[in-house]
């Protein structure tokens, strides 16, 4: 029970901000979007940071030779098995659809995505692709400063068949309860392509790991908006409906993302940040020797 407490308090995937990965501009904090599809790359040992880093600037690169209208959000693992997330998207089906064709019909971009894949698939161990509907009403106060932000909790919910108005009473319990709670806020979809049975995820942006203090901090107040017969009913609930959940941490990483222009000209020191020049008397000084290797 503590544990989806605390993953419904935390958790507010993904994506609250994602409409500005589908290239929208609209003034004020976005709403998330309709569709959502995410990538996983799991790398193998050794292969993460700096290593994958390296290749998929090719994909980076790609999409800026190309002036890609279509963005998006790369995020790093910080729990759980090492694997990147790469977040797109649109507002229909139909703008996914279109988005795939145009890539197709572009040769050049085409041939330098399939070239950065075949490089970058040497590091990983597994990849999958899965898309998400978004759920407004089982969101709330979805809409946040993504570009500011630089975490992303994630929590999967896989409920058992049979279950969805359980789940839903579960969700319009836990909304209720946190809507009198200023600061909490999530997004929610539904998995549609790629995941099996009923899946929900959850996400909550967050901009500092501090925010991870002050949800467990706000448990006593879901508790105390909750009621001890409101808590009872929920664990209940929770115990014949939800068949498994977990939660991870996400941190974002700006250099395997490709941003809109809104998101780097909110926080360009983050989104792209300028290289340092080396001091001119760091090019006379000699090469130190390089230490053995242990």
């Amino acid at each position: 029970m503590k544990k989806l407490v605390k993953s419904l308090v935390c958790v507010c995937l993904l994506f609250s901000g994602l409409a500005v990965a589908a290239g929208q501009d609209n003034a004020g904090p976005p709403s998330p979007p309709k569709i959502l599809t995410i990538t996983r790359e799991f790398l193998k040992p050794g292969k993460a940071g700096a290593t994958h880093e390296k290749y998929e600037s090719a994909f980076v690169k790609a999409f800026t030779a190309a002036k890609w209208k279509t963005t998006y959000l790369a995020v790093d693992s910080l729990s759980g098995k090492p694997r990147s997330l790469f977040f797109t998207g649109y507002d229909s089906f139909d703008a996914w659809e279109k988005d795939a064709k145009a890539t197709e019909k572009a040769a050049a971009f085409s041939s330098a995505l399939d070239r950065a894949s075949v490089a970058d698939g040497e590091l990983l161990s597994e990849l999958d692709s899965n898309v998400f509907a978004y759920r407004e009403d089982y969101s709330l106060r979805a809409g946040v400063d993504i570009p500011h932000m630089r975490y992303f909790e994630i929590s999967i919910y896989r409920t058992r068949p049979g279950h969805e108005k359980d789940w839903d009473a579960i969700v319009k319990m836990v909304t209720a309860a946190y809507d009198k709670i200023p600061n909490a806020h999530w997004a929610t979809y539904q998995g549609v392509y790629g995941s099996s049975g009923n899946n929900y995820l959850v996400i909550t942006p967050l901009k500092a790991a501090s925010e991870i203090d002050e949800a467990f901090a706000q448990g006593k107040q879901f508790e105390a908006a909750m009621g001890e017969d409101g808590m009872k009913k929920l664990a209940e609930l929770s115990a014949a409906t939800i068949e498994s959940s977990e939660s991870n941490l996400f941190a974002f990483n700006p250099r395997n993302s490709y941003p809109s222009e809104k998101w780097i000209k909110a926080d360009p020191d983050f989104w792209k940040p300028k290289k340092a020049s080396a001091p001119a008397s760091a090019a006379k000084k000699p090469a130190e020797p390089a230490a053995p290797k242990p």
